[in-house]
C-alpha cells in the first residue's frame, strides 16, 4: 500500500538515514531536481550506499534518476538498480519510447544480476503537456510500469500558467491522469502540495485528489504525511459500511437471491468491488475486524 510518497534530497545524508521513520509509505531519493550538476556523482553514491546499508523495514524505496533526455540516467540505474529499489522514478516523460528505452536498459541490468524480470518497478513522472495527452500510452506501454505521477510544477511551466494553491489550472491533467491510469491498470500519484506551512490547504488539496481517484499523493515535507495518510486511509465508518455491503451479499447468496438492498439502495457490482477494496485496504492497515 503506498498512500503516501515523501521526497528527500540525494544530497543530504541527515534526511536519507531518517527517512523511514518519518512515517511516509514510501520515501523516494532524488537524483534530478534536488541535486545541482557537480553534485550528481556525490549523490548518487549517497543513495546507493543508504540504500545498501540501511534498513528502511516496510517503507518502499523509491529513486527519483535524471530524465532520459540527460548524460546522467543511465549512471543512475547502474548504481541503484543494483541495490533493488521497489521503483524508479522516471521524470519528464513525455511518450511511450521514454519509458522503453529506460525500460529496455534496466531489463539489461536485471539480467546481468541476474534478478527476474521486472524485479524493479518504473514509474514515469508526467510533468508536460505531451505527457499529459501521451498518459495512456505511457501508462500501458510496459508491465515494469506500475504507476504513473503527476508534476505540477513543471507541467504549469510548459502551459505557460500561473501553478495556484486553487489547482483549477491543471484540473484537466488530473483527471487524464487518473482516467488514463485506471485504464491500463496502475496505480496514479498526484502532485504535492508545496506551501508547507499552509495546514489547511494540504487538507484541501488532498481530500480533492483523493475525490478524483488518486492512489495517493506525493509530499516534499515530512509536515503533510500525516494529513496525505489519514485521507486516504478508510474512515471506520466506510470500512463498517463495507463489511455490511459484504455480509449482505453473502446473505443474498445463501437466500438464493440475485439482488439485495442495504439502507434503501441496492447492491451491485461496483459497490461490492468498492467494498472489497476498502476491506483490503483496512487489513492492510491492521483496521479490519479481529475474525479478520
Amino acid at each position: 500500500m503506498r498512500r503516501s510518497m515523501l521526497f528527500l534530497p540525494g544530497n543530504n545524508p541527515n534526511m536519507l538515514i531518517n527517512g523511514s521513520c518519518l512515517g511516509a509509505d514510501a520515501v523516494i531519493f532524488d537524483l534530478e531536481d534536488a541535486v545541482a550538476p557537480d553534485q550528481k556523482d556525490a549523490a548518487r553514491l549517497l543513495v546507493r550506499n543508504t540504500m545498501r546499508y540501511m534498513d528502511f523495514g516496510g517503507v518502499e524505496r523509491i529513486v527519483r534518476i535524471n530524465s532520459a533526455d540527460t548524460d546522467y540516467w543511465q549512471a543512475d540505474l547502474d548504481e541503484i538498480v543494483p541495490q533493488k529499489p521497489e521503483m524508479i522514478l522516471l521524470p519528464k516523460t513525455n511518450a511511450a519510447e521514454d519509458v522503453l528505452a529506460v525500460d529496455a536498459y534496466m531489463t539489461a541490468l536485471e539480467e546481468k544480476l541476474g534478478f527476474g524480470q521486472n524485479t524493479v518497478g518504473l514509474m514515469p513522472l508526467i510533468e508536460t503537456a505531451l505527457g499529459v495527452e501521451n498518459a495512456y500510452q505511457i501508462a500501458s506501454v510496459s508491465q515494469r510500469v506500475q504507476a504513473i505521477f503527476l508534476g505540477a510544477e513543471d507541467l504549469t511551466a510548459d502551459l505557460q500558467c500561473k501553478r495556484t494553491k486553487g489547482g483549477a489550472e491543471i484540473a484537466y491533467a488530473r483527471s487524464r491522469m487518473v482516467m488514463a491510469a485506471r485504464a491500463a491498470g496502475v496505480q496514479v500519484y498526484d502532485t504535492p502540495f508545496t506551501d508547507v506551512n499552509d495546514d489547511e490547504g494540504i487538507v484541501v488539496d488532498t481530500e480533492y485528489a483523493k475525490g478524483l481517484g488518486f492512489s495517493g499523493k506525493a509530499a516534499i515535507s515530512p509536515r503533510h504525511v500525516e494529513v496525505i495518510n489519514r485521507i486516504f486511509s478508510p474512515t471506520e465508518k466506510e470500512i463498517d459500511y463495507a463489511y455490511e455491503v459484504l455480509e449482505a451479499i453473502e446473505l443474498a447468496k445463501r437466500q438464493g437471491k440475485g439482488a439485495i438492498a442495504l439502507h434503501g439502495k441496492m447492491i451491485d457490482a461496483p459497490i461490492v468491488n468498492r467494498a472489497k477494496q476498502t476491506v483490503a485496504m483496512a487489513r492492510q492497515l491492521g483496521l479490519g475486524r479481529e475474525e479478520d
